[in-house]
């Protein structure tokens, strides 16, 4: 399931451009569809649109359509997350989501249209069901149904024999907020270590610039840019962190480099540059998770970084459902087997996954789904597996208002703790901040709290 979404939480407050749209559901979506088409992030120029979808009748896949109108003089560059044609102004998105919505729940997705040209931008717009502001006007054309499809059934491919060896448990970064410094008023990171006790950070994102190159968000470099000096003023404090290659958005090194060797030769000139002795891999996305030479070519890469530097922990971050991972992490699971990954650490994404009002026990459940999976394709026992597992959270309201609250939190620390997991995380110390009754914003949890509150749990860790 599509997870740095979270990226797309800077839409509400920061300066740009939006899109004025209309999403259509899938036909059994009885409940409907709502659209908040919102400004542009701060970290690149461009049209961005969160929607989610409402399941009101049984499960369905969630297959989506959007079509908007682009300003005068703006012109589509690219775009993330479907396929889009267009015709003059007019721009329909399409594509699916692999997965199934229970009847009640919902899905949200996002996208993206860079744009070249100078334009004047419309007002926020909010339709199907909302209202558009005055200089936002939804096109009058209409859109086709998506059609429903089934998930995938092609068998994973032949696994061949495992390694001999099985990869220790994890042991870097054990609790380990993100922080991101694209967008979100980020802290400063010693004020939040000296106020709370936190030690690791996972540092996001990195992503590809011009071709296989590391780079934060594809334009910050690796050297002489906030990021780096945030990381050395973390290490000056005592701490450490565990960079995060990829997310939900942007240009990935993935498909990006060529080959395992090139991808591998990205993942370590950040080994070097830092003198890391973590990685996170946050694959997502039809780009990476849901593409299958893709994952095969990040496996790869991360077996020859394991080869090379024995000594760092490989993290495999993705999405999930409730029960566990779906098919698409269920074949990244299998062939990290197959191909001798060595991976240290799964780490699941527990939200936006139509967890419903319990995110404690729907955490719990997917989290054991994992391990059962691990301990399928393994071998392992149940506390073997559990040391090879990672827990990422999103504090506060998740982007489908999923609620994990300070006392949930807490509850799935102990749990961690208890079942000696590898890694704890969450999005982000950024929004570690209260605004009660303020929706999902990158800058605070969206509830009452005291500042760096889920900071200070997951430091417990």
């Amino acid at each position: 399931m599509s997870r740095k979404k979270w990226q797309l939480l800077g839409l509400l407050t920061a300066a740009g451009a939006v899109v004025v749209g209309l999403v259509t559901a899938p036909a059994s979506a009885a409940g409907g569809v709502s659209a908040v088409f919102a400004k542009g992030s701060d970290w690149g120029s461009g049209y961005e649109g969160k929607y989610t979808v409402a399941n009101g009748s049984g499960s369905a896949l969630a297959s989506w359509t959007v079509e908007f109108d682009l300003p005068s003089g703006a012109k589509v560059a690219s775009l993330w997350d479907g396929s889009y044609t267009t015709s003059g102004q007019h721009v329909t998105v399409k594509g699916t989501w692999n997965g199934t919505i229970a009847a009640g729940a919902s899905a949200s997705f996002g996208f993206n249209v860079t744009y070249s040209g100078s334009y004047t931008a419309p007002a926020n717009c909010k339709l199907n069901g909302g209202s558009c502001a005055a200089g936002g006007t939804p096109p009058t054309s209409t859109t086709t149904p998506p059609t429903t499809t089934t998930p995938p059934t092609t068998t994973p491919p032949t696994t061949t024999t495992p390694p001999t060896t099985t990869p220790p448990p994890a042991t870097g970064g054990k609790g380990a907020p993100y922080l991101y410094l694209g967008w979100g008023n980020p802290p400063n990171p010693q004020t939040v270590m000296n106020a709370t006790g936190v030690r690791w950070f996972t540092m996001a994102f990195i992503n590809a610039s011009g071709g296989c190159n590391p780079a934060w968000d594809s334009s910050r470099p690796l050297t002489g840019s906030p990021d780096a000096a945030a990381i050395a003023q973390i290490k000056a404090a005592g701490g450490q962190v565990v960079p995060s290659f990829g997310g939900w958005s942007g240009s990935k090194l993935g498909p990006a480099c060529s080959t395992p060797e090139a991808l591998a030769g990205a993942y370590q000139k950040v080994i070097d540059t830092y003198g890391l002795t973590a990685i996170d891999i946050d694959i997502e996305n039809s780009d990476e998770f849901e593409n299958a030479v893709v994952q095969d070519r990040v496996l790869g890469a991360l077996k020859i970084v394991k080869q090379r530097n024995p000594g760092v922990q490989t993290i495999l971050t993705f999405g999930t459902a409730t029960t566990g991972p779906n098919y698409w992490g269920t074949r990244l699971i299998e062939q990290s087997k197959a191909l001798g990954a060595g991976v240290d650490t799964y780490t699941i994404m527990p939200f936006d996954f139509g967890g419903g009002a319990d995110m404690y026990q729907s955490t719990v459940n997917a989290t054991n789904g994992l391990r059962d999976k691990l301990k399928a394709t393994f071998g392992w026992s149940d506390a073997t597996a559990y040391t090879h597992i990672g827990i990422s959270g999103m504090n506060g309201l998740s982007d489908q208002q999923e609620l994990t609250d300070l006392t949930t939190w807490s509850r799935i620390t102990s749990w961690a703790k208890g079942n000696k997991l590898a890694r704890l995380a969450f999005w982000s110390v950024n929004r570690d901040r209260g605004c009660a009754g303020g929706g999902v914003q990158e800058a605070c949890s969206g509830i009452a709290q005291d500042d760096w509150a889920f900071t200070r749990i997951t430091a417990g860790f």
